[in-house]
């Protein structure tokens, strides 16, 4: 997370360029830079770490470029996630961050990422969001208001966080946050997404995940009869619709269940969409015109 670039550092280096930089800096703050010297610097100190980011070989070399790129965007600290999304690699990923230990400490003793609001957030934004905009994107429960607070009594203040997603792939964030008694470098937070954004794609290439090409664990057939169930079909309309037997199938899914050893229609449908076999456009856009 630099010999190729990745999909992650392509997609984020083409916004280095000056005119795009300036537009998404507006959006961020809402007015232009109150002088050209400010601006300047803020496109200098982008350039610096985008050349530095693209060469990076090692989540050593990426730790401390990261540490101080926080520092000098004005956080305290940082957090870089990237986790495989396909059940076949569940067990890889990245995790690179310089929390207190305290902080640290509670977060994996408690499994708290299961209950994290900002990796649920990560899921249904585009764009980098600070911290006191989740509610704006997912439900927040008192659960998560507790946790929150918990990471301000361990020197956690507000943070904002850069999505990054592969459908089937991978998932990753990265994070920037202050202390309790600090507030968000608002000016800053534009060059804070394109660094993290760059972060991301060398996080990707150097966990190896980017050269992997998983294989697709269902036939077409069992793809088809699985996504006429996602869809809520049942086995007899599938059949319908296929023009095959209901009999086939059911022995279509329970072969599909077997190769991802799932033992219920909804954990393979899961399954399958977090290995991007199908995707969650197949099937809530098919229903829009049903």
């Amino acid at each position: 997370m630099i010999v190729a670039r990745t999909t992650f550092a392509r997609e984020a280096d083409w916004s280095c360029r000056p005119g795009l930089c300036q537009a998404v800096w507006r959006r961020r703050v809402g007015k232009r830079p109150a002088n050209r010297t400010v601006q300047g610097m803020q496109l200098k100190l982008a350039e610096e770490f985008a050349e530095e980011l693209l060469e990076i070989e090692t989540t050593i070399g990426l730790k401390q470029t990261l540490e101080q790129a926080s520092r000098r965007l004005g956080f305290d600290h940082f957090a870089l996630s990237l986790e495989a999304r396909t059940s076949s690699d569940s067990n890889t990923g990245v995790l690179l961050h310089d929390y207190p230990d305290e902080w640290a400490k509670v977060y994996i003793n408690f499994d708290l990422a299961g209950r994290d609001p900002v990796r649920r957030a990560c899921d249904k934004s585009f764009a980098g969001f600070a911290w006191k905009d989740i509610e704006r994107l997912v439900p927040m429960t008192r659960g998560d208001r507790q946790m929150l607070g918990v990471g301000r009594e361990c020197g956690i203040g507000d943070g904002f966080t850069v999505p990054r997603h592969l459908p089937g792939m991978v998932r990753g964030s990265c994070t920037f946050v202050v202390r309790p008694d600090k507030s968000l470098p608002r000016p800053w937070l534009a060059i804070a997404e394109l660094v993290g954004a760059l972060a991301l794609g060398c996080a990707l290439k150097t966990s190896g995940m980017a050269t992997r090409a998983g294989n697709a664990k269902l036939s077409d057939r069992q793809r088809e009869c699985l996504l006429w169930a996602a869809r809520g079909k049942t086995a007899s309309e599938t059949a319908i619709i296929l023009g095959i037997s209901a009999e086939t199938v059911v022995q279509h899914l329970k072969m599909a269940r077997e190769r991802y050893d799932v033992h219920c229609r909804q954990s393979l449908i899961l399954s399958a969409l977090f290995d991007g076999l199908i995707g969650f456009g197949d099937v809530f856009s098919w229903r829009d015109y049903n």
